[in-house]
């Protein structure tokens, strides 16, 4: 998991996303990545920060070459719980069960990435 400090400068958080997100792929070679498109329904004050760490995330993605889906919340929801009416309980609840972990991941970030990821290979990779 990729975390940054809040007291760091905008820039120096983006810069270590990158870095991050290059690490990452670099790593474990992935051919095919997923982010989940941007709803804020009662926080839209975090849009703009959320939006240029994705913004990094895709750049360095499509730096790459690997082709990146953009899910929505309710086709993940939908691709894990088989409800796009799932709450978040229920989508960590189905990741748990569908990864066959012992315990449910944490934080609910790290259990969105799964079930993102999980829904891509029900895809079959396709984009």
């Amino acid at each position: 998991m990729i975390t940054t400090k809040a007291d760091q400068i905008r820039s120096d958080r983006l810069f270590f996303i990158l870095q991050s997100i290059r690490s990452v792929i670099e790593k474990y070679k992935p051919t095919h990545a997923a982010i989940e498109n941007l709803y804020f329904g009662k926080n839209v004050s975090s849009a703009i920060p959320v939006a240029e760490a994705r913004g990094v995330i895709s750049a360095a993605v499509a730096e790459k070459g690997i082709p990146l889906a953009e899910l929505t919340p309710n086709s993940i929801k939908t691709g894990v719980v088989g409800s796009a009416a799932a709450d978040k309980k229920q989508v960590q609840k189905m990741v748990k069960i569908i990864l066959g972990l012992e315990e449910t991941p944490k934080p609910d970030h790290a259990a969105d990435a799964l079930a993102a990821a999980i829904c891509m290979a029900n895809k079959g990779l396709t984009l």
